[in-house]
């Protein structure tokens, strides 16, 4: 796996010092501070750190919602500073999957619905029943999101995300809304999809114990990399207890 021998693994992202300000009147707040870091094709990649430490700005910067302000952001050896805002949302239609906190599926169309607003899109989707089966919702196609539970819905976006067969997930604190048993549902279908089509998955969480289903996991802390370590032994979502 990527962990293990990396120096043999396809590497997806790469980012060579990386810093990103926000500018707030006369305030500058650096979110990211000089960032140097790779993502590995087939991994899943568990991105730690507490509220502020510039998980999600880097996420964004990786699924091209947001710029750098200096440094590099290679995808796939391609420089994304150098893409068109009509390249940039390309690159985001057809290569980036996005799974957030809320689930924002549309109340008014089902579950097979809400999955085909992707794939009517994409040029090579998966179908919308496929999708749903990998995240183990085939018996809930024809159900509204009012009729599911928080978990059931979670999983409705991350086969959103999934069925037009993205190069990359990137999820942002997908189980904060929901408890262990539901969370745990919600993590085993991110296992699914990383087991099924071998998606590059980062998943930013503050919670420590999920890093132990990852194959890295990349510490953050005021905008700087505090560490990265490679997860010799992993466990199942299920193996999972907080």
């Amino acid at each position: 796996m990527p962990g293990k021998d990396q120096a043999a693994a396809t590497t997806v992202f790469e980012t060579k010092g990386v810093t990103k300000v926000y500018h707030m009147g006369e305030v500058s707040v650096h979110a990211l501070r000089g960032i140097d870091v790779q993502f590995y094709e087939g991994e899943i990649v568990v991105l730690l750190g507490r509220s502020g430490s510039g998980k999600s700005t880097l996420l964004n910067i990786l699924g091209g919602l947001d710029v750098p302000t200096a440094g590099e952001v290679l995808y796939r050896g391609q420089d994304m500073s150098s893409f068109s805002e009509n390249e940039l949302t390309w690159y985001r239609r057809e290569h980036v999957g996005f799974v957030f906190q809320f689930y924002n599926l549309i109340p008014s169309l089902t579950a097979r619905e809400n999955v085909e607003l992707v794939t009517e899109i994409a040029a090579d989707p998966l179908k919308s029943v496929d999708a749903l089966d990998i995240v183990g919702l085939v018996d809930r196609v024809d159900h509204f999101p009012s009729q599911m539970s928080g978990g059931e819905q979670q999983r409705v976006a991350i086969a959103r995300a999934i069925a037009k067969q993205p190069d990359v997930l990137l999820c942002d604190e997908p189980t904060g809304a929901l408890d262990l048993n539901t969370g745990t549902l919600v993590l085993e279908a991110l296992e699914s999809v990383n087991r099924n089509l071998g998606t590059t998955t980062a998943l930013i969480t503050h919670n420590s114990v999920i890093s132990d289903m990852a194959h890295r996991v990349i510490s953050l802390s005021d905008g700087m990399i505090e560490s990265v370590v490679s997860n010799e032994t992993r466990k199942s979502a299920k193996e999972l207890n907080w």
